[in-house]
């Protein structure tokens, strides 16, 4: 899947938007026309992997708990 080039503050943004657990997968999407496997391709790109599995461990067991998140 070939990652559209972000400028380094629309990066940084994305990036915030994804940690946060107030934004969804679908205002990434929204805002900057990322979805889903992209932000997860992005974060494993741009984080370090301890980092990445946290993020993707803390996605997972909230989506598990809530109806809609990320």
């Amino acid at each position: 899947m070939k990652q559209p080039i972000l400028d380094p503050e629309t990066l940084g943004e994305t990036i915030e938007m994804a940690l946060s657990d107030h934004d969804s997968f679908d205002a990434i999407r929204n805002l900057h026309g990322l979805g889903p496997d992209a932000v997860k391709t992005l974060m494993r790109q741009n984080l370090k992997s301890g980092s990445y599995r946290a993020w993707r461990r803390r996605v997972r067991a909230f989506s598990d708990r809530r109806e809609v998140y990320k």
